[in-house]
């Protein structure tokens, strides 16, 4: 899991707002009643150091409280937004197809530009802040940009669409 970063705005539209919000509130108030309640249990059992029980829950309480520094994190950098409009410019909440140069016309890829926790089924999400989505951020349909992949290779992609995503 990635640690809670404190880079610019998180655009997400208002359901991934919410459900963000009711991921937090689960993981605040039920997950982690569980958790501490399993974690007094296993003290009750007496020896700590080989109570695997104890060491479980311990962990898992790790994760859970990471995951919701993350989420308020996430949450505090929010831009909720509406759908942006379909001018063919590529920016967070749209759905881009690209393809390399040099590849045929239908070898297409298609992501959401946008916060990866929004990953609608079936669809890809890249981070306006990841090197293709930096490189392509307001950039318009048509457009061939150069980018520096994560390897430190030069690719070249060319815009074949960008529309408003309506999921």
């Amino acid at each position: 899991m990635s640690q809670p970063t404190t880079q610019g705005t998180v655009w997400l539209t208002q359901s991934a707002f919410d459900k963000l919000q009711a991921e937090l509130a689960h993981l605040k108030g039920p997950v982690r009643e569980e958790i501490v309640l399993r974690i007094s249990e296993a003290r009750d059992e007496g020896d700590l150091k080989e109570n695997g029980g104890y060491h479980s829950a311990r962990e898992e309480q790790g994760k859970n409280e990471g995951r919701i520094r993350q989420l308020e994190d996430m949450l505090r950098r929010a831009e909720v937004g509406e759908t942006p409009p379909n001018d063919g410019v590529v920016e967070p909440g749209m759905v881009v197809t690209y393809r390399f140069v040099g590849d045929d016309e239908d070898e297409i890829e298609t992501f959401l530009l946008g916060a990866r926790e929004i990953e609608p089924e079936g669809l890809t999400v890249y981070s306006p802040q990841s090197p293709l989505g930096s490189a392509i951020n307001g950039r318009t349909k048509g457009e061939t940009v150069v980018y520096e992949a994560p390897n430190g290779k030069e690719l070249e992609v060319v815009i074949v669409d960008a529309v408003p995503y309506t999921g």
